[in-house]
């Protein structure tokens, strides 16, 4: 069962609580990758991908058969500012969509055998203008948490791919990777939905503004609840399920990263679970990955959302496993080691 999650200090515990690899899964991996009939490193980062799945799983061999991606929903009140090329009555339409099979990320899961599942969350009623006030209430934004949680635990996963849906939200991005890692608020907004040169400049000031309006914020925590939407809180709490449930993740775009950025402002190891399946063309994603640490799989000037980059890349986890797994040994080969 999910844990009770009745206040922001039960997620901080949590966070503090998160599990770490398992070394002894990690320790079999590392041994049996040089017994494999190929040069050492011949893989490249195939063979990282199958000791990180393992040290994440839990077990040795790692496995990628049942692959997930969930999709959270929402909707923004900042979205009437301005700040987005599409009315926020498109998100509506997308899950609509998605629930037809009509999307990318339909597509993709069935040419891959990947299960979907898409949560709206609250759509008829969009989170706060986060110029101002605050995106969410402690209640709302707990609720949000709880339902990223749960959408986790809901069923078993070798892999959970995550993603998401929301007019204006690569501002709420935006605004909460400016909150958490400074600049200035231009470097972290891009076109989005199909923005110009002068309505990305008018982003940015909205970006800026929020900002400075929550600039009280407790923790990164309380600023993910202030500035994000309930896509991005449900996202960082499936995260944070996945950590505890041992089931390795791999994130999508911009929006993706940037709602799980605060576990690991919270905690420098929180996303050591988590892949990035991609570099979006959003120019605050890389300045994002690099604040992270991290490096994403794929590179295919892709901005969609929806998981669509992080189920392309969890084609390549399952490689990975299936390789690891599958080949044989120089011993079970009889072929001679160099």
């Amino acid at each position: 069962m999910p844990p009770a999650i009745a206040s922001m200090d039960d997620i901080r515990g949590l966070i503090s609580a998160m599990p770490g690899p398992d070394a002894a899964a990690a320790a079999a991996a590392a041994a049996r990758e040089p017994q494999l009939t190929k040069p050492p490193g011949a893989l490249g980062r195939l063979e990282e991908l199958a000791l990180w799945l393992s040290a994440w799983q839990g077990r040795h061999p790692p496995a990628a058969e049942r692959l997930r991606a969930i999709v959270f929903a929402g909707n923004h009140g900042v979205a009437a500012r301005g700040v987005s090329a599409f009315p926020a009555s498109v998100t509506a339409q997308m899950v609509a969509n998605f629930a037809a099979g009509g999307a990318a990320v339909n597509q993709l899961c069935r040419a891959f055998g990947v299960d979907l599942a898409v949560h709206p969350l609250d759509l008829e009623s969009p989170a706060g203008d986060i110029t101002t006030g605050p995106a969410m209430d402690e209640g709302g934004f707990l609720a949000a948490f709880a339902a990223g949680w749960e959408a986790v635990a809901a069923g078993p996963a070798d892999v959970v791919c995550l993603g998401e849906m929301g007019i204006g939200n690569t501002t709420a991005a935006a605004a909460l990777c400016h909150g958490l890692f400074g600049g200035a608020a231009s470097d972290w907004c891009g076109p989005g939905t199909g923005l110009d040169a002068d309505e990305v400049a008018h982003k940015a000031a909205v970006v800026a503004a929020a900002v400075a309006r929550h600039a009280d914020a407790a923790d990164p925590l309380d600023l993910s609840r202030r500035l994000g939407g309930r896509e991005l809180a449900a996202i960082a709490g499936a995260v944070l399920a996945a950590r505890h449930l041992r089931i390795p993740i791999v994130l999508d775009g911009f929006v993706c990263t940037a709602a799980a950025a605060p576990l690991a402002a919270v905690r420098a190891d929180a996303l050591d679970h988590c892949l990035v399946g991609h570099a979006s063309t959003e120019p605050g994603h890389r300045r994002l990955l690099a604040r992270l640490g991290k490096r994403p799989l794929l590179d295919l000037d892709m901005r969609l959302g929806e998981a669509s980059g992080a189920v392309l890349a969890a084609t390549i986890v399952k490689a990975a496993a299936a390789c690891h797994a599958g080949m044989a040994t120089f011993g079970e080969a009889g072929v001679t080691a160099g």
